[in-house]
């Protein structure tokens, strides 16, 4: 029997200028992920990796990457090798988060995620920190940050303690412009709410039922929760939910013209007499896209239930869209029309690992 495929770890790129709170960002990462295994790749522009040295005292699965800026030093292929690293099952990490230097380039980093030939990763999306107080003359040294932030999916207006009102205001106009269609969320000190990165799997290191307490726990016992509540703020959440199947053409319509501001969708759609077979696992990320059949186990309720997550987003409109893309009564069976719209769902599915990964990973769990 063939062992089924695990689930595809999700790659985000953390980018941004020199000094504006990438690590800080990453470490309040580290400090609330609730349960859910982060892998961390850190690169330092410099022989002496002192952000590497920072991250680290806080994780144990840190693979540090030096000798120069990943994006011009190691090519898709050599990446891949530092990626198998963390997604040998063994590691069981959810996430993996690349921490750029700050003088990398972040649209050659996406293009080697996308390029690479690792079957059990998935593209999670590039997010881009700026920091408000030091943006326009950042802009004025670094006038490339605009090509930055127009390949960016989430865009974090950080230190945003350090200017008024009106200041931040003009700021968030700026960015939003020159990033759009991405969305823009403002922060201090890197303080964004985790489940824009990742859905806490909120589970003990290890799954036992008793376990030794983690420096994690120590770190939010003595943060407390004066942030905690007011995190979510900087974003909204839409719920949608549906016993009606999708239909798919009216469906991709919808997320090809996906409004700005979305920055992720999850959840699995039903597409009825177009596969009664599966259900399909969504991820969506900025532009990125990505479909998952699964089969249906026996008995489940056949729903869409999906979830979209963004800034500046129109709940009901959304709402709205999502509903007008339910199918009309049909054929148990699929016609011509509904096959050929299915081709718009498939031409986003990942082709299947080839026999021997799946062989090699069976060898690994073993």
């Amino acid at each position: 029997m063939t062992p089924p495929r695990t689930q595809q770890i999700p790659v985000v790129v953390l980018a941004g200028f020199l000094g504006s709170g990438k690590t800080t960002l990453l470490n309040h990462l580290l400090r609330n992920r609730a349960g859910t295994r982060i892998g961390v790749i850190v690169n330092d522009f410099g022989s002496i990796e002192i952000d590497a040295m920072t991250v680290a005292g806080q994780v144990g699965s840190t693979v540090s990457l030096g000798n120069g800026c990943l994006c011009c030093a190691v090519d898709a292929s050599e990446l891949d090798t530092f990626l198998e690293t963390l997604t040998r099952p063994t590691a069981r990490l959810d996430l993996i988060v690349i921490e750029a230097s700050g003088l990398a380039e972040p649209q050659e980093l996406v293009r080697m995620l996308l390029a690479s030939e690792n079957p059990h990763i998935l593209y999670g999306g590039l997010v881009e920190v700026v920091d408000a107080a030091e943006f326009d003359g950042v802009r004025e040294r670094h006038p490339e940050i605009d090509r930055h932030l127009a390949v960016a999916d989430l865009v974090v207006l950080n230190k945003t303690d350090r200017v008024g009102e009106g200041e931040q205001e003009r700021l968030r106009r700026t960015v939003a412009e020159l990033s759009r269609p991405a969305a823009v969320i403002s922060a201090v000190h890197g303080r964004i709410d985790p489940e824009l990165f990742f859905d806490p799997a909120m589970r003990p290191d290890g799954e036992e039922k008793t376990r030794q307490l983690t420096f994690e726990d120590l770190l939010r016992e003595e943060a407390g929760d004066d942030h905690a509540g007011h995190l979510h703020a900087a974003y909204e959440s839409v719920d949608f939910t549906s016993d009606v199947p999708l239909d798919p053409r009216r469906f991709i319509a919808f997320l090809d013209s996906r409004p700005e501001g979305l920055y992720r969708i999850k959840g699995f759609a039903d597409f009825g007499a177009g596969d009664r077979d599966n259900r399909y696992t969504l991820h969506a990320v900025g532009r990125f896209l990505r479909f998952v059949p699964q089969p249906w186990a026996r008995g489940e309720q056949r729903l869409t239930q999906l979830v979209l997550i963004g800034a500046g987003i129109d709940a009901e409109a959304l709402r709205a869209g999502l509903t007008a893309c339910r199918a009309e009564p049909g054929p148990e069976t699929p016609d011509t029309e509904t096959e050929r719209a299915m081709w718009g769902v498939l031409r986003y599915v990942q082709q299947e690992p080839e026999p021997e990964d799946v062989r090699e990973e069976a060898a690994a769990e073993a």
